[in-house]
């Protein structure tokens, strides 16, 4: 079974959630980005990831516009569920921008990635190297690999949204936002491919947007069904 969740942002009480509980051994946990437990490099922090590693269901996430990636680079790609990724620690992965994963049956297209907005904030900006937004490669790759799939997937994992419901969104909740580059190529993307969810972490919020689209945070959202355990 696949379940998603949004930002987790180094929390780790996210992990002790009750909901967790509920998932088996031959289940997969995917993250829409800013997972933020590869930080600081410590030794406590990896003690904290080889114990992510160690839990009974995979854990696979994509990175967002909050991460050290200076440090998540440095883990070695490794051939998983038919493509390529980073292989952190025992059950736990990062799924890189653009590929399709075969898991539990479902083609997942996975693209990680977001424009920061906190450059006034020092203390965060330290972390940011200009890899935040995915490159003009990762994004042609990506098309690519959809094109190969015959522009169809089960799943799309993304950390931003398509540019519309973005709009929406802020307009909505936030007011007036900014629209990049990215949130123009997700909107093109979901014009041509087919696919039955979309999940997106970005908004921090826990929302059917569509039928089709959801946004995750807090939740543990079962993929088949978008439904919240």
């Amino acid at each position: 079974m696949i379940y998603v969740t949004g930002d987790m942002h180094g929390v780790r009480e996210r992990f002790s959630a009750p909901v967790l509980h509920k998932l088996k051994k031959d289940d997969y946990l995917l993250v829409c980005g800013d997972f933020g437990f590869i930080w600081e490099g410590t030794k406590e922090e990896t003690a904290f990831l080889k114990k992510i590693g160690k839990k009974k269901y995979t854990v696979a996430f994509i990175d967002g516009s909050h991460e050290n990636f200076e440090l998540l680079e440095q883990y070695p790609e490794e051939a998983f569920c038919g493509a390529r990724a980073r292989h952190i620690s025992g059950n736990l992965w990062h799924l890189k921008r653009g590929q399709i994963y075969t898991i539990d049956g479902a083609r997942v297209f996975a693209m990680g990635g977001g424009e920061n907005t906190d450059f006034d904030n020092q203390t965060v900006s330290t972390k940011w190297t200009g890899r935040e937004m995915p490159s003009d490669d990762e994004l042609r790759e990506g098309e690519r690999n959809l094109k190969a799939a015959g522009n169809e997937v089960d799943y799309i994992i993304t950390h931003e949204p398509p540019m519309k419901l973005k709009e929406f969104m802020h307009l909505r909740h936030k007011g007036e936002t900014h629209i990049s580059g990215l949130n123009t190529y997700l909107e093109d993307m979901s014009r041509a491919v087919k696919f039955t969810r979309w999940f997106f972490g970005s908004l921090h919020l826990d929302k059917h947007v569509s039928a089709a689209h959801a946004a995750v945070f807090q939740s543990v959202v079962d993929a088949r069904t978008g439904i919240a355990l």
